[in-house]
Parts: C-alpha cells; sequence; structure tokens
C-alpha cells in the first residue's frame, strides 16, 4: 500500500459545529474515482475525516432535518439527494444548498475550490486549506446565516413553521433566463448580477452568487488537506 502524500492523496476533514445532527453528502464528477462514503451521519461536534484521490472532483454538501419514515425511506429537508437513504449512491443536492466544489490537481498541478450558493443556501460553510504548497490557498465560504434574511419569495420552510430552513436561487424560485444564465443569457456578458444573486454576494463575498460569479470566488492551491466546517464560527482575514 502507498503511504499518503501529497501527490498521493489529500484529506478532507468534515466537521459539524452546528447545534444539530447533519447529514453529508459527497457527488463524484464524471469519470472520477468515487469517493466513499457517498452520505453519512454527523452529529453535533464531531468531524469525519475522508482520505481523497489527488485526481478527484466534485462536490460536497449538508443535509438537515433528515428522518426515515414508517416504510424506512430516509429523507431530508434541506439539500435531500432523493436516493432516500443516508448514502446518496451518485445523486446529488436537491437545490437549495450550499456546496463546495472541488477540482484536485487541476490545470499546472493546481487545486481549484469553492464554496457555491448559485443552487441556493441551507448552512453556513467554511473551507479551509491546511498546507499548501502555493496558488494563494486562501479560505473562503459562506459564514452567515442567512435563512433569517432571505428574501420572502426565496425563503423556503419546513413544516408548519414560518421559520426558515433554507434560501432559494433566483433560477429555482422563478426559472427566469437571465437569473439561470440560459438562452440568451448564457455568456457572461449577458448574464449579470440581480438583486437576488447581490444579496447573497454582499452576505457571503466569497462564495458563488451567480453562474459567471469566477473572478472572486474561485480559489487556488497546490496539495493541501482541506478542513470543511459546517456552522463555523464568525471568521474574518
Amino acid at each position: 500500500m502507498i503511504s499518503k502524500g501529497p501527490v498521493d492523496s489529500t484529506t478532507f476533514k468534515i466537521v459539524n459545529n452546528c447545534r444539530r445532527t447533519i447529514w453529508p453528502g459527497i457527488l463524484t464528477g464524471a469519470n472520477r474515482p468515487i469517493l466513499y462514503p457517498t452520505g453519512f451521519t454527523l452529529t453535533s461536534g464531531k468531524s469525519k475525516t475522508i482520505a481523497v484521490p489527488r485526481s478527484w472532483s466534485g462536490r460536497l454538501w449538508a443535509r438537515t432535518l433528515c428522518s426515515v419514515d414508517s416504510a424506512g425511506k430516509f429523507s431530508c429537508a434541506t439539500a435531500d439527494c432523493g436516493s432516500g437513504k443516508v448514502q446518496c449512491a451518485g445523486a446529488g443536492a436537491i437545490p437549495p444548498a450550499t456546496l463546495a466544489e472541488f477540482t484536485l490537481n487541476g490545470d499546472q498541478g493546481l487545486d481549484f475550490y469553492d464554496v457555491s450558493l448559485v443552487d441556493g443556501y441551507n448552512l453556513p460553510m467554511l473551507v479551509v486549506p491546511r498546507g499548501g504548497t502555493g496558488g494563494g490557498c486562501s479560505p473562503t465560504g459562506c459564514l452567515v446565516d442567512l435563512n433569517g434574511a432571505c428574501p420572502k419569495a426565496l425563503k423556503v420552510a419546513h413544516g408548519n413553521s414560518s421559520e426558515g430552513v433554507a434560501c432559494k436561487s433566483a433560477c429555482e424560485a422563478f426559472g427566469n433566463p437571465e437569473y439561470c444564465c440560459s438562452e440568451g443569457f448564457a455568456t457572461p456578458d449577458t448574464c449579470q448580477p440581480s438583486a437576488y444573486s447581490l444579496f447573497f454576494k454582499h452576505a457571503c463575498p466569497r462564495s458563488y452568487s451567480y453562474a459567471y460569479d469566477d473572478k472572486t470566488s474561485t480559489f487556488t492551491c497546490t496539495g493541501p488537506d482541506y478542513i470543511i466546517i459546517f456552522c463555523p464560527a464568525p471568521y474574518t482575514r
């Protein structure tokens, strides 16, 4: 067995600083080695460390307010992957969901990573690279709880409560091409920030707020390990 080194693999340490249990999910990109587990339970205050192949790409998120029904079907109020089980088994998050996105060992050996609110928001998240050798290696994320401040048209409530548990993107809420960067708005020149995407951007300036929000939202690092914290303490840099 080859020992772990910065060229051979990296690690994701996934930390739950939320007051409640979360259920992280992982989706591997096409033609990449599948990362297991594809979903798991993480109670409050606990963490889980996963070895990740250096050629990996994919996304990671956390499901909330999950339960099992009388037929044994597992489901979640936010960011469910629709598998009916704790394991997501190749299914991605159903929006809205805060996403951490990674392409490891990409162009010039750099990792590319971001935290995206393009598919909406359900939890605060912080991604911190550790031990990288070049490329900037800045932390990124969305440290603010947006569910309370979410515009009424985007708010997702749970059950009979009016309390927000997630915040939709304008694309999901309205389906308009100018919000979705589709049809005649499918280029960086034609798809501009909207009042709704700016709500996300102003609150979380390092996160992706709409499809072409690349300049201030994609980060790079060479060969680090990553700490991915859900519900982080307030963080500034």
